[in-house]
């Protein structure tokens, strides 16, 4: 079993962290921010596409950073402050 294998029960105060943090938005920021070291939580939209979602999250398991399953990409990317549907983020430690 991985540390990280768990879903927050309360997604609400994350996505609010997520809101006014450094952030990555997108699956190549994503990834950047979490192979770097740069990544303190990541975000995973649950309809977005497999091949996203299995690659964060195995990722997110081999670098051990934590990450929460949100219920849609528009929900996301609201929390993103950004205009579109969204698959994954991440809370960036440092710009």
């Amino acid at each position: 079993m991985y540390k990280f294998d768990y879903v927050v029960k309360d997604v609400t105060e994350l996505l609010e962290k997520l809101k006014t943090a450094i952030k990555a938005v997108g699956m190549r920021t994503t990834i950047k921010a979490i192979e770097s070291g740069n990544c303190e939580h990541a975000f995973i939209a649950d309809d977005a596409d497999v091949f996203i979602s299995r690659r964060i999250t195995e990722l997110c398991k081999q670098m051990n950073v934590e990450y929460t399953r949100v219920d849609s990409m528009k929900t996301l990317g609201e929390a993103c402050s950004v205009q579109v549907p969204t698959a994954c983020a991440a809370i960036k430690k440092h710009a």
